[in-house]
Parts: C-alpha cells; structure tokens; sequence
C-alpha cells in the first residue's frame, strides 16, 4: 500500500484536554520502526511548528492513539499511546496518556470495535503502556450513536460536551515505587508516585517559587527549569526508569497550597513545558500523594476526592486508598472527562522517511 498515494484512515479527537489522531492498528505498518516514521510524517515531525502535518506544536497536540480489537476477556479494545515530539523525530510509547484515553471509547464504538448497548455504552479497554492497566469508559449512546454534545464544563477547554467517566481497577503495586514517602533529589525533597503515571510531587517554596506562577512564566524561568531537570534525571533510576534524559516520564508536579476552594495547587512539567492543566492519570497520582499522610503534598481531603487546582481551573479524582505507607495501594479510581470527534477521514504523511 502507498500511504502517500491512498492515504490512511485518521480521526482526529480532542480527548480531555489534549487532542490527537485515532487510527485502528490494522491501518498502520505493524512494524513498530515503519509506523513511528509514518507518525512522524503525518503529525509533521521533526518541526516545533508542525507545518506539514496534523500535530498542533506542542505536546499536548502531537499525540497518537492506536485501537485493535482485546485479545483477552478482560477487555473490550487495547490501547496504546504514543507521543509524536514535535521538534525531534521521535515518537515514544513510555507513557500512557489519560486524556487520550477519553477519546478511546467514543472511536471503538464509532469504528464498530464495540457495539452500542443502550442510552450508555461500557468500553472496557486495556491500556497497553508502560505496563498493562485497564479501565471502564461510560459513552452517552442515545439513538445507537455517540453523543458528544452535553453541558459538562471541563477545565482545560473552553466549552461544554457530554461527559465521559473514566473507572480505574486498583493494582497490587504500591503507589511508592522507591519504598519511601519522601527521598531527596538533587538536594529537593520529592514524594515519587506511580498510581498510572510516573510522577514527581515537589514543593513550590523548595523551588523559590509560589506555585500560581502561570505556565510561560515557568517556561521562562531558565534557573527553575534546571533544577526541576536535575530533580527529574536523578529520580530516574530510582523509580526504575534509567536515564530519563530523552524520554517524557516522569512528570514533575509542583504542589502549593489551595487559593480557589480545592485541595491543593499544581503546576505540571510534562517534563519540559507547562501543561496547561494537568494530565487524568497525572492528577490520579497526584491524588494519592495528596491522601497519603507524610508526603511532600499531603493535606486534608474529604470523602475521598481531592480537587486539584490547576492553571486552567480544577480537577475532581475521587479515589480510594489501601493499606498506608510505602505499602499504601490504589483500591478505585475515577474522573470525568469530555471528548468531542473533530474530522473523520484520510490524512497523506508527505513523502520521504523521516527517521535515518
């Protein structure tokens, strides 16, 4: 098949607050070196602007998630996520992505992967990076087809859909990955989290910073971005993950007090911008590092939910914890997310190869 001749079938979604291009796996290269530089050329990678393709030049909008068909009865549809990095050419699947991951179960119904059950359909989808999860979207599916209009208001975008919730399974892994509430990190104290997503908790008075900074103030701040750098690289083969120099996990989270009514003020490094809000899973690890006593960001929630406050609004992660200390586990989790399809078709990745 000539890609650049036939062209590939894409959908292109905003998924929480992210946005991205769907493909079913059966439509891209199974060789996962061919179908990376086919991603490359059809987001417009290596180029911070993204010009010649579909990425938007910026993290948050250089994202890919590719759909197949479970192999296992746990599942309905695996998932995976790859991120295409807008001035490299390099796409990595080191990650997952929560907000994509709302977008995941509007496609398989819209691909016919999952068959409509009523006014609500379940899309029970394996999420197949860095390591096998799974989770339960719930679809609005009125008339035998997805509803994405709605009056559900989430932070991050500017206007309303219909709401997806997203239902996570607890694991048998304790959300510490290092065995300790806190460590130190170049000379920081940090609180290591991995409750779907490798994340850094750090103090924003331990930066010099006061945490309601906004994100390209962040970006600016050359002296900040060093230090969160070495916190990140030292962390790396703590938590298991190596040299993390070139790859986007962890995140590093930034944890103030909260000025709006929440639970606690974030800013996200995802590693090296400033994400405008805060990731699904991000906010879910974030969540536990704020219920756990003795960490670098606990502080008092009720009922289980923890408001994240972020540069865009909030984020309400309603989560259940076992057992307490290094041991402490994730029993349940769940968001609410929106997604909304933007275009259905065929994209054409400009000719040539993009990786040497």
């Amino acid at each position: 098949m000539s890609y650049e001749i036939d062209g590939i079938r894409c959908m292109q979604m905003r998924g929480g607050s992210s946005k991205g291009a769907y493909f079913l796996s059966d439509d891209l290269p199974a060789d996962p070196d061919e179908r990376d530089d086919l991603l490359l050329r059809i987001m417009g990678s290596p180029d911070e602007r993204q010009i010649d393709g579909l990425g938007g030049g910026h993290p948050l909008t250089s994202k890919v998630a590719v759909l197949s068909p479970s192999s296992t009865g746990d599942a309905d549809v695996d998932y995976l996520f790859l991120q295409v990095v807008p001035d490299r050419a390099t796409v990595t699947d080191a990650q997952t992505c929560g907000n994509l991951l709302a977008g995941v179960g509007p496609f398989a119904v819209e691909r016919g992967l999952v068959a409509v059950a009523g006014e609500i359909t379940d899309v029970r989808i394996r999420i197949m990076n860095p390591t096998t999860s799974f989770a339960t979207a719930r679809v609005r599916t009125p008339d035998g087809r997805v509803r994405y209009d709605g009056d559900t208001v989430m932070a991050g975008t500017p206007f309303p859909a219909a709401p997806i919730e997203l239902e996570f399974p607890g694991g048998d892994a304790p959300v510490f990955p290092t065995g300790r509430l806190v460590d130190r990190f170049a000379r920081i104290e940090v609180t290591c989290v991995h409750a779907g997503m490798p994340v850094l908790l750090v103090r924003a008075t331990d930066l010099d910073i006061d945490g309601t900074e906004l994100p390209e103030t962040l970006e600016a701040n050359e002296t900040l971005r060093s230090r969160v750098e070495a916190v990140r690289r030292e962390a790396g083969p703590a938590l298991g993950l190596g040299d993390v120099r070139n790859t986007t996990v962890p995140k590093i989270t930034i944890v103030s007090p909260p000025r709006h009514g929440g639970t606690v003020t974030t800013r996200t490094f995802i590693p090296h911008r400033v994400h405008s809000a805060i990731g699904v899973l991000g906010a879910v690890s974030v969540a536990a590092g704020v219920l756990a006593p003795g960490t670098v960001a606990s502080m008092a929630a009720e009922g289980g939910l923890v408001r994240i406050e972020h540069p865009t609004g909030s984020f309400d992660v309603h989560l259940e914890l076992d057992g307490d200390g290094p041991a402490t586990r994730v029993r349940t989790s769940a968001v609410v997310r929106t997604a909304r399809k933007l275009s259905d078709g065929l994209v054409w990745p400009r000719s040539g190869k993009a990786l040497p």
